[in-house]
């Protein structure tokens, strides 16, 4: 599936969230700002630093009136585990049916020592209180990229 590209309606989802005993639908934030960031696998190296960027970063994207929320498809097991490790103060949801990540063509064929599989490209989503998306960060760096993403949230 295609990108969603800046301009078009977010398109909305329904997933489990850490740290609530609850989901999380997209469209139910509509009146706020949401920075939608996927990310391969729960405490890896790269995903580690990005989370922790964003944990760090979090009380300014709320004061900007910023939700921080990320996204891979582990479990949302995985998910508490990460979050607990790294006092991660944002939800992380579980798209373990890879759904999520396909509507927002970001589940793509990667490489891995020649062998090709499939996994989540890095890629973070500002999307407007209006439920429109903003902005595409694609090929995401982690180190500096909450940064970016808060600089940009910022201007706006």
């Amino acid at each position: 599936m295609s990108r969603p590209i800046e301009g078009q309606l977010a398109p909305d989802f329904t997933l489990p969230a850490s740290g609530t005993t609850q989901s999380i639908t997209l469209s139910e934030l509509r009146g706020k700002r949401v920075v939608l960031f996927f990310y391969p696998k729960d405490d890896t190296p790269g995903c580690t630093v990005e989370a922790c960027a964003f944990r760090d970063l979090n009380a300014a994207f709320a004061a900007a009136g910023v939700v921080v929320l990320g996204l891979s498809k582990d479990a949302l097991g995985a998910h508490e585990k990460f979050t607990g490790k790294f006092d991660l103060n944002f939800p992380l949801l579980a798209d373990t049916e890879t759904a999520v990540s396909q509507a927002y063509g970001v589940w793509v064929q990667k490489m891995n020592y020649g062998k090709p599989y499939m996994g989540i490209e890095r890629t973070t989503f500002v999307i407007g209180s209006e439920g429109h998306v903003e902005r595409v960060f694609s090929k995401v760096k982690p180190e500096g990229h909450a940064e970016e993403v808060l600089a940009y949230v910022g201007e706006k």
